[in-house]
Parts: C-alpha cells; structure tokens; sequence
C-alpha cells in the first residue's frame, strides 16, 4: 500500500520541528480529513540579493500520508531559491515518495499548500 519511500520518510522524518524567531510560521489544515502542516523557514541573501530558504521545519498532525509529505517537501525545498521552491508542486511531493495511494492524495495538496503560505508569507 505505502513505498518504501513514504515509509521512510513517516519512520524517519527529517528536518522535523519548528525554527525560532525570525522564521517565517505559516499553518495550513485539511477541514475534510483534518491534518495540519505547520511550516518553518528561515530566510538568507546570496551575493546577488536573492533570497533562498536556509532552513526548513515541519510539523504535522494527520495521517502517514501526510508527515512523510511534509518530510519530502522540507527537502525538495531547502536550500532553494524562491522562484525554485515556488515550481515544487503536490504531484512532485507525491512523486518523490514514489506515488500516493488514491486516498492519500490530500496529504502531497496539504505540503504544496503549505509552501504556498511560507511563499506568500514572504513577499
């Protein structure tokens, strides 16, 4: 039913916690199943004056499906660029755990939204 990938993540979460002032906070929920992904950035300036997410956190309450997304997503988005971080989407989250079940899809629409919050939080 689950990858070994989404396994992986749910087991071994990474970059899992919350970032201390002045991270960026923004919580996002699923009123139909009820998760919530809490998400933590914190931003710095490269020689360009560009910004890029230096450190990423997570916290989730919900379903397997769910923290093992909120694990990937802090990895496919830390270190990145805004403008980078801004092109992951939930069928990427859902690909780098090798697939989601049909009844899990919410949980790769919860982290993508969650991206979406930190992002906007920012501008």
């Amino acid at each position: 039913m689950y990858s070994p990938a989404m396994l992986d993540h749910f087991q071994n979460p990474r970059n899992a916690g919350e970032l201390p002032a002045p991270a960026i906070v923004v919580e996002v929920s699923n009123p139909a199943c009820g998760d919530i992904l809490r998400l933590s950035v914190v931003l710095e300036q490269d020689r360009l004056q560009n910004f890029r997410l230096k450190d990423v956190r997570f916290k989730t309450r919900g379903c397997v499906a769910a923290i093992a997304c909120g694990s990937l997503l802090t990895e496919l988005i830390k270190g990145k660029s805004l403008e980078e971080a801004g092109r992951v989407s939930a069928a990427d989250v859902a690909a780098g755990l090798g697939g989601l079940p049909p009844e899990s899809g919410h949980a790769a629409v919860l982290a993508a939204d969650a991206l979406k919050a930190a992002l906007k939080a920012v501008k």
